[in-house]
């Protein structure tokens, strides 16, 4: 093709100089050239000039197009060497014009590719589900995250349908991509590193692996289910739930903040947070249980509804009567809320409520480490670099971050731990972690209960609210920054 548009033939095995002279020929304005040089947004760019120089040989139809991007190391040897074809240059471009249906295919193709690099690149539009992050985000809060923020990462899996995240449209459970291609972790330059107390969108670690139907996914993870109902009976679970591995990029996306960067330890003090021993930021929207004692007389419906939100019609989660002791109440509610709750003529005591159910949290060895969620740590925070102690006390907080988020092989013999093959006592991370949890500290499934969350899910920032829905616009919401 080189030879019959009059450029010197062995030029067009040099990449990214052919396509500089594939520019030159065609007359196409050379900032193209570097354009092609974005990641993942450059190789569309790479195909829309190859298309350019196959219409300069008179192929202009959609079928030509089709197969300069589906087959052109087929398609293109065609071109070169077949005798009916020729290089008609520019000329040929002067007499054609689009049907009304090809600038509709090509406009199509266009804002698909477009907003595929927007949403991969830039920013991506998230709702929230659930009630983890109340009262900061509320559910039905629509989301614009920031992906440029921390860095832009290369998607890990790049086969898979446009505009859904891992399942199929209509579909819960039919997987949106293809694992036949994974690519490494690779991140474009940050604005700034995950700072603490950011509220963070990321992949879910826990969610690598998951029970694949409506009932569980990253609901009741699979994890959960094999260590506490199946015992860790792996054969007995698979044998009756669908199973099903997601690459990293693709495990559900979660949203909480960040209450610990790499190097941080953190620690629960009866529900209250410290990071490197001092009290940690606590979001004026941040929500927890108060156990509250009464005199006997109940809270007016309008007190309820009006000064601190709750659906009295529907309060299963916010108001809960603790059968422990008469007269007492548990009620999910902000710090400023409980100050309004302490000034109610018929409340006696209110204190914060803290559960003491040992075995549920991360890293799930009741022996080393017999934590609960309101009474956790100290815990440091692995960061880049750290060398770490692999012993049988510590075993149980690095198992996954040795194996599988750092990618190595990891045995235990005899007490004694071989990695990649060679027996050790220590291991140097690879990655920076961090340490989420949601506002909302008894509704939230966090770090306390599935531990570090690696450099490699961080997602983006979330920026702002630029839409809420409840029941109707929650107009006072909108276009609110995110703290």
């Amino acid at each position: 093709m080189f030879k019959k548009a009059g450029i010197e033939p062995w030029k067009a095995f040099i990449p990214f100089y052919n396509t500089w002279l594939i520019i030159q020929k065609c007359n196409l304005r050379r900032y193209w050239f570097w354009l092609q040089l974005i990641p993942i947004a450059g190789q569309f760019i790479t195909i829309w000039i190859t298309i350019i120089f196959v219409m300069h040989f008179k192929k202009v139809n959609l079928i030509d197009h089709t197969l300069t991007v589906f087959f052109p190391f087929i398609y293109f040897p065609y071109l070169g060497f077949s005798k009916k074809e020729k290089w008609y240059g520019a000329e040929v471009l002067k007499h054609y014009h689009k049907p009304v249906s090809r600038e509709w295919i090509d406009a199509g193709v266009f804002a698909i590719v477009a907003a595929t690099i927007i949403r991969t690149f830039i920013f991506e539009a998230y709702v929230i589900p659930t009630g983890s992050m109340e009262k900061t985000l509320l559910v039905n809060d629509f989301l614009f995250v920031n992906k440029m923020t921390y860095g832009a990462r290369i998607p890990q899996t790049p086969i898979s349908f446009p505009f859904v995240h891992n399942t199929m449209p209509f579909s819960q459970t039919t997987p949106s991509y293809i694992k036949a291609l994974q690519l490494p972790y690779k991140r474009l330059p940050a604005f700034t590193e995950v700072k603490r107390n950011d509220v963070v969108v990321f992949n879910f670690p826990a969610g690598d692996t998951i029970i694949n139907d409506l009932d569980h996914g990253s609901k009741i993870t699979y994890y959960d289910e094999l260590r506490f109902r199946f015992k860790g009976d792996r054969e007995a679970l698979m044998a009756q739930y669908p199973i099903l591995i997601h690459p990293m990029d693709k495990t559900d996306n979660y949203i909480k903040r960040c209450v610990g960067v790499s190097g941080d330890v953190i620690q629960v003090k009866n529900g209250s947070l410290f990071v490197n021993d001092q009290p940690a930021f606590v979001a004026p929207g941040a929500q927890t249980e108060y156990l509250i004692e009464t005199n006997g007389t109940n809270f007016s419906d309008n007190f309820l509804k009006d000064e601190l939100g709750i659906d009295v019609d529907n309060p299963d989660g916010q108001i809960s009567v603790n059968t422990s002791k008469p007269n007492t109440v548990i009620i999910n509610m902000t710090a400023s809320e409980a100050e309004k709750v302490k000034k109610q003529p018929n409340v006696k005591t209110i204190v914060p409520y803290s559960g003491n159910q040992v075995g549920e949290t991360f890293p799930n060895d009741e022996v080393n480490y017999p934590w609960t969620i309101d009474n956790y740590g100290p815990l440091k925070i692995p960061k880049k670099g750290d060398v770490l102690s692999v012993t049988p006390q510590t075993i149980a907080i690095y198992r996954r971050l040795i194996a599988t988020y750092e990618h190595n092989t990891l045995e235990e013999v005899n007490g004694k731990y071989i990695i990649n093959g060679k027996e050790t006592t220590t291991y140097t991370t690879k990655f920076n972690y961090y340490w989420m949890m949601g506002d909302n500290r008894h509704r939230s499934q966090d770090s306390r209960y599935w531990g570090f969350v690696p450099e490699t899910n961080i997602v983006g920032r979330a920026s702002l609210i630029w839409f809420s829905w409840d029941k109707g616009p929650r107009w006072k919401r909108l276009f609110n920054g995110i703290h």
